[in-house]
């Protein structure tokens, strides 16, 4: 049995106005992307951009980017997949944490799709649409009402995902920290939800189906054998 990760401390939010949240959603959906060849441009962008943040925000992004500058791509690739990639308690994919592994997942990822139309935008074509950083950067580029409603609705698998990179020592932890202190506070009925997802897991329901409905693709198109 997969000991769970403990349960963390709600981030108490701190104060931000809609461009510093716009710039926390925007360089936390870059630092959650897979880190290809221009990672490197990424890491520099996200620490100019720090200055106009919060000092909580400002500093947990700086600590993330501290790490992970001191990686050479190789490493960076290999902690990324092997925390995203390989363990169901980080999916970066948030109806995983309602809906797991049931026929539900399919009416939940149809709600993000009509979300991203719903704000003049196509959800992402090479990922399913309740990836987190896509969301963070439909927040980002969206200051309208439905991305946070988005995330709200999800909040606690965002908290369940914050505790499992605490649990691992992971740099990502960082991320997840400053993208919840620009979030309003944890209400009674997310902080339930959190405190049954930590204990028992997402729902898992896998009879008639041909396969789980895993929340991320078990290998990279560019590991995919010619």
């Amino acid at each position: 049995m997969s000991r769970r990760a403990p349960a963390l401390p709600f981030l108490d939010p701190v104060p931000v106005d809609a461009e510093q949240r716009a710039t926390t959603h925007m360089a936390a959906a870059l630092l959650l992307a897979y880190p290809d060849e221009g990672h490197a441009d990424v890491l520099a962008g996200v620490r100019d951009a720090l200055p106009t943040l919060p000092a909580a925000v400002r500093d947990a992004l700086d600590r993330h980017v501290g790490t992970v500058d001191g990686w050479d791509l190789a490493q960076r690739q290999t902690h990324y997949v092997e925390t995203f990639d390989l363990r169901r308690r980080c999916a970066l994919h948030l109806s995983y944490y309602s809906a797991g592994d049931t026929r539900r997942r399919g009416m939940a990822l149809v709600t993000f799709v009509e979300a991203f139309r719903a704000c003049g935008w196509q959800p992402p074509d090479d990922e399913l649409p309740d990836h987190l950083p896509a969301v963070l950067e439909l927040s980002a580029r969206d200051r309208g009402e439905v991305p946070a409603l988005l995330l709200g609705a999800h909040r606690e698998g965002v908290e369940v995902l914050r505790s499992a990179l605490h649990a691992l020592t992971s740099p990502y932890a960082h991320v997840l920290d400053a993208v919840c202190r620009t979030l309003p506070p944890v209400d009674a009925r997310a902080a339930a939800r959190f405190a049954d997802l930590v204990a028992a897991g997402p729902p898992q329901e896998t009879v008639g189906l041909a396969s789980p409905l895993l929340p991320f693709p078990t290998v990279r198109p560019s590991e995919v054998p010619a």
